[in-house]
Protein backbone atom coordinates (compact mmCIF):
# COMPACT_ATOMS: atom_id res chain seq x y z
CA UNK A 1 0.00 0.00 0.00
CA UNK A 2 1.10 3.57 -0.66
CA UNK A 3 0.70 6.16 2.06
CA UNK A 4 -0.86 9.60 1.71
CA UNK A 5 2.34 11.52 1.03
CA UNK A 6 2.91 9.66 -2.30
CA UNK A 7 -0.34 10.96 -3.76
CA UNK A 8 -1.36 14.38 -5.06
CA UNK A 9 -4.74 15.45 -3.70
CA UNK A 10 -7.44 17.88 -4.76
CA UNK A 11 -10.20 19.62 -2.82
CA UNK A 12 -13.75 18.49 -3.74
CA UNK A 13 -17.31 18.66 -2.42
CA UNK A 14 -16.57 15.56 -0.33
CA UNK A 15 -13.15 16.69 0.88
CA UNK A 16 -9.64 15.82 -0.23
CA UNK A 17 -9.39 12.96 -2.73
CA UNK A 18 -6.61 11.77 -5.08
CA UNK A 19 -6.17 13.92 -8.17
CA UNK A 20 -7.07 11.07 -10.54
CA UNK A 21 -10.39 10.37 -8.78
CA UNK A 22 -13.73 11.95 -9.69
CA UNK A 23 -16.84 12.80 -7.66
CA UNK A 24 -20.27 11.81 -8.91
CA UNK A 25 -23.88 12.03 -7.75
CA UNK A 26 -25.33 8.61 -7.00
CA UNK A 27 -28.42 9.25 -9.13
CA UNK A 28 -26.24 9.81 -12.22
CA UNK A 29 -24.48 6.45 -12.07
CA UNK A 30 -26.88 4.15 -10.21
CA UNK A 31 -30.49 3.00 -10.35
CA UNK A 32 -32.38 3.65 -7.14
CA UNK A 33 -35.69 2.05 -6.25
CA UNK A 34 -37.80 1.18 -3.23
CA UNK A 35 -39.51 -2.00 -2.16
CA UNK A 36 -43.24 -2.54 -1.98
CA UNK A 37 -45.95 -3.19 0.57
CA UNK A 38 -45.58 -6.35 2.61
CA UNK A 39 -48.28 -8.97 1.98
CA UNK A 40 -50.79 -9.10 4.83
CA UNK A 41 -52.36 -12.40 5.84
CA UNK A 42 -51.33 -16.03 6.27
CA UNK A 43 -52.60 -16.97 2.80
CA UNK A 44 -49.66 -15.14 1.21
CA UNK A 45 -47.06 -17.15 3.11
CA UNK A 46 -48.54 -20.65 2.83
CA UNK A 47 -46.14 -22.82 0.81
CA UNK A 48 -44.02 -19.74 0.22
CA UNK A 49 -41.01 -20.11 -2.05
CA UNK A 50 -39.81 -16.55 -2.79
CA UNK A 51 -37.67 -14.61 -0.25
CA UNK A 52 -39.25 -11.40 1.06
CA UNK A 53 -36.90 -9.06 2.94
CA UNK A 54 -37.98 -6.75 5.76
CA UNK A 55 -35.92 -4.19 7.71
CA UNK A 56 -35.58 -6.62 10.64
CA UNK A 57 -33.94 -9.16 8.35
CA UNK A 58 -30.85 -6.96 7.98
CA UNK A 59 -28.23 -7.52 10.67
CA UNK A 60 -27.36 -4.62 12.96
CA UNK A 61 -23.70 -5.37 12.29
CA UNK A 62 -21.83 -7.40 9.73
CA UNK A 63 -23.61 -5.91 6.70
CA UNK A 64 -25.63 -8.96 5.73
CA UNK A 65 -29.12 -10.43 5.55
CA UNK A 66 -29.68 -12.87 8.40
CA UNK A 67 -33.19 -14.16 7.63
CA UNK A 68 -36.23 -13.66 5.40
CA UNK A 69 -39.88 -14.60 4.94
CA UNK A 70 -41.11 -16.82 2.13
CA UNK A 71 -44.08 -15.64 0.04
CA UNK A 72 -46.05 -17.49 -2.62
CA UNK A 73 -47.27 -16.78 -6.17
CA UNK A 74 -50.54 -15.31 -4.88
CA UNK A 75 -48.63 -12.67 -2.88
CA UNK A 76 -46.55 -11.72 -5.93
CA UNK A 77 -49.67 -11.44 -8.10
CA UNK A 78 -52.03 -9.71 -5.64
CA UNK A 79 -49.45 -7.14 -4.55
CA UNK A 80 -47.87 -6.76 -7.99
CA UNK A 81 -44.45 -7.25 -6.44
CA UNK A 82 -41.21 -6.58 -8.27
CA UNK A 83 -38.25 -8.88 -7.75
CA UNK A 84 -34.73 -7.50 -7.26
CA UNK A 85 -31.65 -9.33 -8.42
CA UNK A 86 -28.78 -10.86 -6.48
CA UNK A 87 -26.02 -8.38 -5.50
CA UNK A 88 -28.49 -5.47 -5.23
CA UNK A 89 -27.55 -3.15 -2.35
CA UNK A 90 -30.29 -2.71 0.23
CA UNK A 91 -30.67 -0.41 3.25
CA UNK A 92 -33.51 1.18 5.31
CA UNK A 93 -34.86 4.53 4.13
CA UNK A 94 -37.40 5.24 6.88
CA UNK A 95 -37.97 4.69 10.57
CA UNK A 96 -35.60 4.54 13.52
CA UNK A 97 -33.65 1.72 11.90
CA UNK A 98 -31.91 4.20 9.58
CA UNK A 99 -29.86 5.35 12.59
CA UNK A 100 -28.32 1.88 12.72
CA UNK A 101 -26.87 2.53 9.24
CA UNK A 102 -27.67 -1.02 8.13
CA UNK A 103 -26.33 -2.08 4.75
CA UNK A 104 -26.52 -5.43 2.95
CA UNK A 105 -26.17 -7.03 -0.46
CA UNK A 106 -28.70 -9.56 -1.69
CA UNK A 107 -27.13 -13.00 -1.98
CA UNK A 108 -30.20 -14.19 -3.92
CA UNK A 109 -33.08 -12.70 -5.93
CA UNK A 110 -35.69 -11.32 -3.51
CA UNK A 111 -38.72 -9.11 -2.98
CA UNK A 112 -38.27 -6.08 -0.70
CA UNK A 113 -40.50 -4.22 1.76
CA UNK A 114 -41.30 -0.55 1.07
CA UNK A 115 -39.17 0.71 4.00
CA UNK A 116 -36.07 -0.46 2.16
CA UNK A 117 -34.15 1.16 -0.65
CA UNK A 118 -32.43 -0.74 -3.49
CA UNK A 119 -29.33 0.59 -5.30
CA UNK A 120 -27.60 -0.86 -8.37
CA UNK A 121 -24.80 0.53 -10.52
CA UNK A 122 -26.03 1.70 -13.94
CA UNK A 123 -22.62 2.79 -15.23
CA UNK A 124 -19.69 0.87 -16.66
CA UNK A 125 -17.51 3.23 -14.62
CA UNK A 126 -18.94 2.10 -11.26
CA UNK A 127 -18.25 -1.32 -9.77
CA UNK A 128 -21.23 -2.67 -7.78
CA UNK A 129 -19.05 -4.08 -5.02
CA UNK A 130 -17.16 -0.79 -4.67
CA UNK A 131 -20.51 1.01 -4.49
CA UNK A 132 -21.54 -1.28 -1.64
CA UNK A 133 -18.50 -0.28 0.42
CA UNK A 134 -18.94 3.37 -0.52
CA UNK A 135 -22.46 3.30 0.94
CA UNK A 136 -21.22 1.51 4.06
CA UNK A 137 -18.78 4.40 4.53
CA UNK A 138 -21.56 6.99 4.14
CA UNK A 139 -23.48 7.98 7.27
CA UNK A 140 -26.86 8.94 5.84
CA UNK A 141 -28.89 9.40 9.03
CA UNK A 142 -26.63 11.62 11.14
CA UNK A 143 -28.65 14.83 10.56
CA UNK A 144 -32.11 13.26 10.63
CA UNK A 145 -34.95 14.10 13.00
CA UNK A 146 -35.45 11.35 15.58
CA UNK A 147 -39.28 11.42 15.49
CA UNK A 148 -39.73 9.58 12.19
CA UNK A 149 -36.56 9.89 10.15
CA UNK A 150 -36.85 9.38 6.40
CA UNK A 151 -34.45 9.32 3.47
CA UNK A 152 -36.36 10.29 0.35
CA UNK A 153 -35.30 9.13 -3.09
CA UNK A 154 -34.06 12.58 -4.18
CA UNK A 155 -31.82 12.74 -1.12
CA UNK A 156 -30.37 9.35 -1.95
CA UNK A 157 -29.86 10.33 -5.58
CA UNK A 158 -27.97 13.46 -4.52
CA UNK A 159 -25.42 11.53 -2.42
CA UNK A 160 -21.95 12.36 -3.71
CA UNK A 161 -19.50 9.50 -3.89
CA UNK A 162 -15.80 9.18 -4.81
CA UNK A 163 -15.10 7.53 -8.15
CA UNK A 164 -11.57 6.14 -8.53
CA UNK A 165 -10.54 4.55 -11.83
CA UNK A 166 -12.44 1.27 -12.32
CA UNK A 167 -9.42 -1.06 -11.70
CA UNK A 168 -8.75 0.70 -8.40
CA UNK A 169 -12.42 0.37 -7.43
CA UNK A 170 -12.22 -3.38 -8.02
CA UNK A 171 -8.95 -3.66 -6.11
CA UNK A 172 -10.35 -1.74 -3.12
CA UNK A 173 -13.48 -3.88 -3.05
CA UNK A 174 -11.40 -7.05 -3.24
CA UNK A 175 -9.25 -6.05 -0.25
CA UNK A 176 -12.35 -5.21 1.82
CA UNK A 177 -14.02 -8.45 0.69
CA UNK A 178 -11.06 -10.45 1.98
CA UNK A 179 -11.29 -8.84 5.41
CA UNK A 180 -15.04 -9.45 5.61
CA UNK A 181 -14.51 -13.07 4.59
CA UNK A 182 -11.94 -13.43 7.37
CA UNK A 183 -14.45 -11.95 9.85
CA UNK A 184 -17.16 -14.36 8.71
CA UNK A 185 -14.79 -17.33 8.94
CA UNK A 186 -13.85 -16.28 12.47
CA UNK A 187 -17.55 -16.01 13.35
CA UNK A 188 -18.04 -19.58 12.13
CA UNK A 189 -15.14 -20.77 14.33
CA UNK A 190 -16.69 -18.97 17.32
CA UNK A 191 -20.10 -20.45 16.58
CA UNK A 192 -18.60 -23.94 16.31
CA UNK A 193 -16.66 -23.53 19.56
CA UNK A 194 -19.80 -22.38 21.39
CA UNK A 195 -21.76 -25.37 20.09
CA UNK A 196 -18.91 -27.65 21.18
CA UNK A 197 -19.02 -26.10 24.64
CA UNK A 198 -22.76 -26.74 24.94
CA UNK A 199 -22.29 -30.39 23.98
CA UNK A 200 -19.31 -30.75 26.33
CA UNK A 201 -21.24 -29.29 29.27
CA UNK A 202 -24.11 -31.70 28.72
CA UNK A 203 -21.69 -34.61 28.42
CA UNK A 204 -19.43 -33.67 31.36
CA UNK A 205 -22.30 -33.00 33.78
CA UNK A 206 -23.94 -36.30 32.85
CA UNK A 207 -21.03 -38.75 32.48
CA UNK A 208 -18.05 -36.92 33.95
CA UNK A 209 -14.61 -36.84 32.37
CA UNK A 210 -14.82 -39.87 30.09
CA UNK A 211 -14.42 -40.20 26.29
CA UNK A 212 -17.58 -40.33 24.21
CA UNK A 213 -16.96 -43.95 23.27
CA UNK A 214 -16.68 -44.98 26.93
CA UNK A 215 -19.95 -43.55 28.25
CA UNK A 216 -21.53 -47.02 28.30
CA UNK A 217 -18.97 -48.00 30.94
CA UNK A 218 -20.10 -45.26 33.37
CA UNK A 219 -22.38 -46.39 36.18
CA UNK A 220 -25.21 -43.84 36.31
CA UNK A 221 -27.97 -43.21 38.82
CA UNK A 222 -31.30 -41.42 38.43
CA UNK A 223 -31.60 -38.32 40.62
CA UNK A 224 -33.89 -35.31 41.04
CA UNK A 225 -31.77 -33.49 38.44
CA UNK A 226 -31.42 -36.38 36.00
CA UNK A 227 -28.76 -38.99 35.37
CA UNK A 228 -25.33 -38.49 36.96
CA UNK A 229 -22.41 -40.82 37.75
CA UNK A 230 -23.14 -43.11 40.70
CA UNK A 231 -20.28 -41.75 42.83
CA UNK A 232 -21.42 -38.10 42.52
CA UNK A 233 -23.62 -36.33 45.05
CA UNK A 234 -26.63 -34.06 44.60
CA UNK A 235 -26.59 -31.05 46.92
CA UNK A 236 -28.31 -27.72 47.29
CA UNK A 237 -26.23 -24.63 46.54
CA UNK A 238 -26.63 -23.43 50.13
CA UNK A 239 -25.12 -26.70 51.40
CA UNK A 240 -21.74 -26.04 49.77
CA UNK A 241 -21.74 -22.28 49.09
CA UNK A 242 -22.43 -19.31 51.30
CA UNK A 243 -23.65 -15.90 50.21
CA UNK A 244 -21.11 -13.17 50.80
CA UNK A 245 -21.78 -10.38 53.27
CA UNK A 246 -19.53 -7.73 54.76
CA UNK A 247 -17.84 -8.96 57.96
CA UNK A 248 -18.99 -7.04 61.00
CA UNK A 249 -15.46 -6.38 62.22
CA UNK A 250 -14.22 -5.06 58.86
CA UNK A 251 -13.49 -1.34 59.15
CA UNK A 252 -13.31 0.74 55.95
CA UNK A 253 -12.24 4.37 55.88
CA UNK A 254 -14.68 6.59 53.97
CA UNK A 255 -11.84 7.78 51.70
CA UNK A 256 -10.48 4.30 50.91
CA UNK A 257 -10.60 3.58 47.19
CA UNK A 258 -12.36 0.33 46.30
CA UNK A 259 -13.06 -1.44 42.99
CA UNK A 260 -16.74 -1.26 42.01
CA UNK A 261 -18.34 -3.63 39.50
CA UNK A 262 -21.26 -2.31 37.46
CA UNK A 263 -23.69 -4.58 35.61
CA UNK A 264 -22.15 -3.39 32.33
CA UNK A 265 -18.79 -4.80 33.45
CA UNK A 266 -20.18 -8.30 33.96
CA UNK A 267 -19.79 -10.36 30.80
CA UNK A 268 -22.29 -12.81 29.35
CA UNK A 269 -19.43 -14.94 28.05
CA UNK A 270 -16.11 -14.22 29.77
CA UNK A 271 -15.39 -15.52 33.25
CA UNK A 272 -13.30 -12.54 34.41
CA UNK A 273 -14.20 -8.88 34.90
CA UNK A 274 -12.26 -6.67 32.51
CA UNK A 275 -13.23 -3.27 33.86
CA UNK A 276 -13.43 -2.02 37.43
CA UNK A 277 -14.59 1.43 38.51
CA UNK A 278 -12.61 2.91 41.40
CA UNK A 279 -14.74 4.68 44.01
CA UNK A 280 -14.10 5.99 47.48
CA UNK A 281 -16.08 4.11 50.12
CA UNK A 282 -17.98 7.34 50.74
CA UNK A 283 -19.19 7.36 47.11
CA UNK A 284 -20.64 3.87 47.32
CA UNK A 285 -24.10 4.70 48.58
CA UNK A 286 -25.43 1.25 47.69
CA UNK A 287 -23.78 -1.94 46.57
CA UNK A 288 -23.13 -5.61 47.26
CA UNK A 289 -19.99 -6.43 49.24
CA UNK A 290 -17.74 -8.95 47.45
CA UNK A 291 -14.52 -10.79 48.22
CA UNK A 292 -11.75 -11.49 45.76
CA UNK A 293 -12.50 -14.85 44.13
CA UNK A 294 -16.28 -14.66 44.64
CA UNK A 295 -18.70 -15.93 42.03
CA UNK A 296 -21.16 -13.14 41.22
CA UNK A 297 -24.47 -13.81 39.46
CA UNK A 298 -26.83 -11.18 38.04
CA UNK A 299 -30.29 -11.54 39.57
CA UNK A 300 -32.36 -9.07 37.51
CA UNK A 301 -33.95 -9.48 34.10
CA UNK A 302 -32.66 -9.58 31.36
CA UNK A 303 -29.11 -9.82 32.76
CA UNK A 304 -29.80 -13.10 34.51
CA UNK A 305 -31.40 -14.74 31.46
CA UNK A 306 -28.49 -13.53 29.32
CA UNK A 307 -26.03 -15.35 31.57
CA UNK A 308 -24.24 -12.42 33.19
CA UNK A 309 -21.95 -13.85 35.85
CA UNK A 310 -18.24 -13.73 36.68
CA UNK A 311 -15.59 -15.00 39.06
CA UNK A 312 -13.64 -12.21 40.74
CA UNK A 313 -10.26 -13.93 40.59
CA UNK A 314 -8.68 -10.74 39.25
CA UNK A 315 -10.24 -8.32 41.72
CA UNK A 316 -7.34 -5.90 42.40
CA UNK A 317 -8.01 -5.79 46.16
CA UNK A 318 -9.09 -8.34 48.78
CA UNK A 319 -12.65 -7.01 48.67
CA UNK A 320 -14.81 -4.50 46.84
CA UNK A 321 -18.38 -3.69 45.89
CA UNK A 322 -20.69 -4.53 43.01
CA UNK A 323 -24.12 -3.49 41.83
CA UNK A 324 -26.93 -4.48 44.19
CA UNK A 325 -28.43 -6.54 41.35
CA UNK A 326 -26.08 -9.49 41.92
CA UNK A 327 -25.64 -12.37 44.30
CA UNK A 328 -22.09 -13.08 45.49
CA UNK A 329 -21.11 -16.57 46.66
CA UNK A 330 -18.04 -18.52 47.69
CA UNK A 331 -17.39 -22.12 48.76
CA UNK A 332 -17.91 -23.15 52.36
CA UNK A 333 -15.05 -25.61 51.93
CA UNK A 334 -12.61 -25.21 49.01
CA UNK A 335 -11.60 -28.84 49.44
CA UNK A 336 -15.12 -29.93 48.54
CA UNK A 337 -16.24 -27.51 45.83
CA UNK A 338 -14.81 -24.78 43.58
CA UNK A 339 -16.56 -21.69 42.22
CA UNK A 340 -15.89 -22.63 38.60
CA UNK A 341 -17.98 -25.81 38.74
CA UNK A 342 -21.05 -23.78 39.72
CA UNK A 343 -20.17 -21.08 37.18
CA UNK A 344 -20.28 -23.60 34.33
CA UNK A 345 -23.29 -25.52 35.65
CA UNK A 346 -25.33 -22.30 35.73
CA UNK A 347 -24.37 -21.73 32.07
CA UNK A 348 -26.39 -24.78 31.00
CA UNK A 349 -29.37 -23.28 29.17
CA UNK A 350 -31.93 -25.67 30.70
CA UNK A 351 -30.72 -24.83 34.23
CA UNK A 352 -30.82 -21.10 33.49
CA UNK A 353 -34.31 -21.34 31.96
CA UNK A 354 -35.63 -23.28 34.94
CA UNK A 355 -34.38 -20.60 37.33
CA UNK A 356 -35.67 -17.80 35.09
CA UNK A 357 -39.17 -19.31 35.24
CA UNK A 358 -39.14 -18.70 39.01
CA UNK A 359 -38.23 -15.00 38.85
CA UNK A 360 -40.58 -12.61 40.64
CA UNK A 361 -41.63 -8.98 40.28
CA UNK A 362 -43.19 -6.66 37.75
CA UNK A 363 -42.55 -7.07 34.02
CA UNK A 364 -39.15 -5.74 33.04
CA UNK A 365 -37.91 -5.64 36.65
CA UNK A 366 -38.14 -9.29 37.63
CA UNK A 367 -35.55 -10.73 39.97
CA UNK A 368 -34.41 -14.20 40.94
CA UNK A 369 -35.27 -14.72 44.63
CA UNK A 370 -32.37 -15.73 46.85
CA UNK A 371 -34.24 -18.75 48.21
CA UNK A 372 -34.70 -20.09 44.67
CA UNK A 373 -30.99 -19.90 43.93
CA UNK A 374 -29.77 -21.25 47.26
CA UNK A 375 -32.15 -24.22 47.08
CA UNK A 376 -31.16 -25.16 43.54
CA UNK A 377 -29.97 -28.76 43.46
CA UNK A 378 -26.66 -29.27 41.66
CA UNK A 379 -24.43 -32.25 40.87
CA UNK A 380 -21.29 -32.45 43.00
CA UNK A 381 -18.43 -34.55 41.59
CA UNK A 382 -15.34 -35.26 43.71
CA UNK A 383 -13.03 -32.23 43.81
CA UNK A 384 -10.48 -33.73 41.40
CA UNK A 385 -13.18 -34.34 38.80
CA UNK A 386 -14.50 -30.82 39.29
CA UNK A 387 -11.06 -29.45 38.45
CA UNK A 388 -10.82 -31.66 35.35
CA UNK A 389 -14.25 -30.55 34.13
CA UNK A 390 -13.36 -26.90 34.69
CA UNK A 391 -10.03 -27.31 32.90
CA UNK A 392 -11.73 -28.77 29.81
CA UNK A 393 -14.43 -26.09 29.64
CA UNK A 394 -11.95 -23.30 30.39
CA UNK A 395 -9.79 -24.40 27.47
CA UNK A 396 -12.79 -24.02 25.15
CA UNK A 397 -13.51 -20.60 26.67
CA UNK A 398 -9.93 -19.54 25.97
CA UNK A 399 -10.35 -20.61 22.35
CA UNK A 400 -13.58 -18.61 22.08
CA UNK A 401 -11.98 -15.56 23.71
CA UNK A 402 -8.98 -15.73 21.36
CA UNK A 403 -11.28 -15.91 18.33
CA UNK A 404 -13.45 -13.07 19.68
CA UNK A 405 -10.33 -10.94 20.05
CA UNK A 406 -9.28 -11.87 16.53
CA UNK A 407 -12.72 -10.87 15.25
CA UNK A 408 -12.53 -7.50 17.03
CA UNK A 409 -9.11 -6.83 15.51
CA UNK A 410 -10.39 -7.71 12.04
CA UNK A 411 -13.46 -5.48 12.49
CA UNK A 412 -11.24 -2.59 13.55
CA UNK A 413 -8.97 -3.21 10.57
CA UNK A 414 -12.02 -3.21 8.29
CA UNK A 415 -13.30 0.12 9.66
CA UNK A 416 -9.87 1.75 9.40
CA UNK A 417 -9.17 0.54 5.86
CA UNK A 418 -12.73 1.26 4.72
CA UNK A 419 -12.39 4.94 5.55
CA UNK A 420 -8.79 5.30 4.40
CA UNK A 421 -9.25 3.45 1.10
CA UNK A 422 -12.49 5.26 0.31
CA UNK A 423 -10.87 8.66 0.80
CA UNK A 424 -7.56 7.78 -0.84
CA UNK A 425 -5.57 8.39 2.32
CA UNK A 426 -4.13 4.95 1.67
CA UNK A 427 -3.54 3.83 -1.92
CA UNK A 428 -3.18 0.23 -3.00
CA UNK A 429 -0.01 -0.90 -4.72
CA UNK A 430 -0.08 -0.09 -8.45
CA UNK A 431 1.01 -3.60 -9.40
CA UNK A 432 -1.90 -5.01 -7.38
CA UNK A 433 -4.36 -2.63 -9.13
CA UNK A 434 -2.99 -3.64 -12.53
CA UNK A 435 -4.31 -7.15 -12.01
CA UNK A 436 -7.85 -5.76 -12.30
CA UNK A 437 -7.36 -3.85 -15.54
CA UNK A 438 -8.40 -6.77 -17.73
CA UNK A 439 -11.21 -8.01 -15.48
Amino acid sequence: MEMMENTIYKETEIGLIPEDWEVSRLGEIAEIATGQSAPQGEEYFKNGKYPFIRVSHLSNEGYKIISYDLINDKAVKDYNLKIFSKDSIVFPKSGASIFLEKRAKLSFDAYIVSHLCIVNSSSDDLNQNFLFYTLINKKLAKDKDSNYPTLNINEIKSIQIPLPPLPEQKAIATVLDKIRQAIEQTEEVIKGAKELKKSLMKHLFTYGVVPLDKTDKVQLKETEIGLIPEHWEVVKIKDVFEFTKKPRNLKINEYDLLPFISMESISENEIKIKKFIWKSFKEITSGSFVFKGDLIIAKITPSFENGKQSILSNLPTDFGYATTEIYALHPRDVNKVINEILYFYLKISEVRQSLASKMEGSTGRQRLPKHVLENLQIPLPPIDEQKQIVEILSSVDKKIEAEENKKQSLEQLFKTLLNNLMTGKIRLDKNFIKKFEEK
